[in-house]
């Protein structure tokens, strides 16, 4: 399967959002006085809930103001996904004197590199972005190591030996996220397959209870969720399956069945890039961090978890914590039999970066 932005973007849900803002600058801003405080800005595809996605990035932008008392004055503006509103928000920010800003979404990579050229003098940030210039920088998390481990546990209770993973959009994080539930999975049970649903939204409940119901139906007994919503652990628990969550720790919402959480920390991002800004440090940067970073972060294993694997799951987590193991290790081969990696061999970063592709054992790639 090949990865298409302009396919990605065709699903880009369309409807304009209000801008809160005020005035559309065109001109690069200067730095602020010595004395001002440093205004930062955070720009969400959705809501700010109290779980998931983007409340993982809001408590990363609190980390900002807990960090710089009275030298930082931040703001959230949420519910801008569709690319032409992107660009207006960015730009808007950028005019009215915002020197650090932060894009949180895939879909905002066009919109923030066209701005971040407009406002050479301003400072973006872009979470999930491919591409760097010399005042954006791009942050990303590992997710595909939380996943690797998750699959761990899920083959440690599964009976059917069926997985289901939901997903947004199959973009190369999602897709490596997916492939590496499974290849934990089968390290325990090399006999668990695994069927993938791509929703083509960040969030949709209704599309997501409607996929994760359809995965139950076709003998899946865990499901894992990449939407950043609590639907599809919570329709696990009412079916009484087992689920994983993701970005946050779901555990009050699914208390019998989430094996465990993957959950996402960007505080460390966060308040590093506003310290830099603020003592004129500040550089483009790529960062890519998980386990060992402590960016993704395992919310605490259930106790249902048989012995031999929780066992299994902490010897394999102190290792991503030391550096000293990489989940796409091969042999592995793809669903058409090819081998993508030897015995031994470690899929580069590049690579994982950019995958397209279905490791054996993926039961599909549907679109819900």
């Amino acid at each position: 399967m090949g990865f298409n932005r302009r396919t990605f973007l065709k699903h880009a849900a369309a409807s304009a959002v209000p801008l809160s803002l005020m005035g559309q600058s065109l001109h690069a801003v200067a730095a602020p006085a010595a004395s001002a405080p440093l205004k930062v800005g955070v720009v969400h595809v959705s809501a700010i809930g109290d779980y998931g996605w983007a409340k993982q990035h809001d408590l990363a932008r609190q980390a900002i103001d807990a960090a710089f008392p009275g030298r930082v004055k931040t703001m959230a503006i949420t519910n801008i996904f569709n690319p032409l509103d992107a660009e207006r928000v960015f730009r808007d920010l950028a005019g009215q004197g915002h020197q650090l800003i932060f894009g949180t979404s895939f879909s905002h990579m066009t919109p923030i590199m066209k701005v971040a050229r407009e406002f050479p003098d301003v400072r973006f940030e872009h979470c999930s972005g491919l591409h760097m210039l010399n005042n954006l920088s791009t942050f990303e998390a590992r997710y595909y190591e939380g996943s690797y481990l998750a699959g761990i546990a899920a083959a440690s209770v599964s009976k059917t030996k069926i997985l289901g993973f939901i997903g947004g959009f199959p973009i190369p994080d999602l897709i490596a996220t997916a492939n590496a539930f499974l290849l934990g999975a089968r390290s325990v049970d090399p006999q668990i397959v695994c069927k993938v649903v791509w929703l083509n939204t960040w969030i949709d409940p209704a599309k997501e209870r409607e996929a994760a119901v359809s995965l139950l139906a076709s003998h899946a007994d865990v499901l894992l969720s990449t939407s950043g919503d609590i639907t599809g652990v919570k329709t696990a628990e009412e079916k009484g399956a087992w689920s994983v969550g993701y970005a946050s720790d779901f555990r009050k919402f699914a208390p019998k069945g989430q094996l465990t959480s993957f959950t996402l920390d960007w505080s460390g991002v966060y308040v590093e890039a506003a310290r830099r800004v603020l003592d004129n440090s500040w550089v483009a940067t790529d960062r890519w961090d998980g386990v060992q970073a402590r960016i993704v972060r395992m919310a605490p294993y259930n106790p249902a978890i048989p012995a031999s694997g929780r066992e299994r799951l902490s010897a394999y987590e102190a290792r991503l914590a030391a550096g000293t193991v990489r989940p796409f290790t091969g042999p592995v081969k793809d669903t058409a039999g090819k081998q993508r990696l030897a015995a031994s061999a470690v899929l580069a970063d590049a690579d994982i970066r950019k995958m397209d592709w279905y490791v054996e054992g993926i039961l599909g790639a549907f679109t819900s």
